[in-house]
């Protein structure tokens, strides 16, 4: 039985003490509320300079995970204002953002560093949560499938089968980002079954297994940290398992 995932990528919000009150709130939440079973993997990937007191507030349990949003592809050197993977990782992250479209996006992040940061992020003992998704255009044009093909092929298919063991795939359409526009279920199931059923790496037996969830639902928190941020951009929810 393949294992729900809930990942939520707080981007560029929150003070230190409104993440602790919003985590805080989280971890009450998945305590209280019942969960199936087995019980979904939550992972919460605040900002940089939240990372540490996050993850003092998760515990050890691994369940919540701690993850980040980014980190440099070297392991170290003169990079200032860059992070590595073994930073990372000695904070307690056990998950990390790539190919986030923001980052494809702003920061010319292309098929080919992805690659390369995928190979230092899985040498630093981080799992990558690896994002494909097409733009409006593409989806109109009816090359989604061909679009999220390359994506795939650039940046996992020269992995191994244990590397690809500890890859999350998330569908992350462009198009309903900041637009209102939401992925119906039956759009999002579309392109998980091509994803599962027709896109498979040489390497990789058990493609069928990996977790691959749609990054874009929210699911909706209540918190006193502060009026002025949006909790529904806090957790985003694997509203269509796969």
């Amino acid at each position: 039985m393949r294992q729900n995932f809930v990942a939520g990528n707080w981007k560029m919000n929150l003070t230190l003490p409104e993440a602790q009150a919003l985590t805080s709130e989280i971890v009450q939440m998945l305590h209280d509320e019942p969960t199936s079973v087995p019980a979904p993997q939550v992972v919460l990937c605040p900002p940089f300079p939240l990372l540490l007191a996050v993850g003092r507030l998760l515990g050890e349990s691994g369940n919540p995970a701690l993850g980040a949003q980014n980190f440099h592809e070297k392991e170290s050197g003169a990079y200032t204002g860059e992070v590595s993977a073994r930073q990372l990782h000695s904070v307690g992250c056990q998950y990390v953002i790539l190919g986030h479209s923001e980052r494809r996006q702003h920061f010319r992040e292309d098929d080919a560093l992805l690659a390369q940061k995928l190979k230092t992020a899985l040498a630093a003992g981080l799992k990558p949560i690896f994002c494909v998704g097409e733009s409006l255009e593409t989806r109109e044009a009816n090359e989604t499938f061909d679009f999220i093909g390359q994506q795939l092929a650039a940046g996992l298919f020269h992995s191994s089968k244990e590397e690809l063991g500890q890859v999350v795939i998330a569908y992350e359409p462009i198009w309903a980002i900041g637009t209102g526009r939401t992925a119906s279920s039956q759009q999002a199931q579309e392109v998980h079954a091509f994803i599962r059923g027709r896109w498979r790496p040489p390497t990789m037996l058990r493609w069928q297994l990996i977790p691959l969830f749609y990054m874009g639902a929210r699911a909706t928190l209540r918190t006193p940290a502060s009026s002025s941020v949006s909790p529904t951009s806090m957790v985003a929810s694997s509203a269509v398992p796969r």
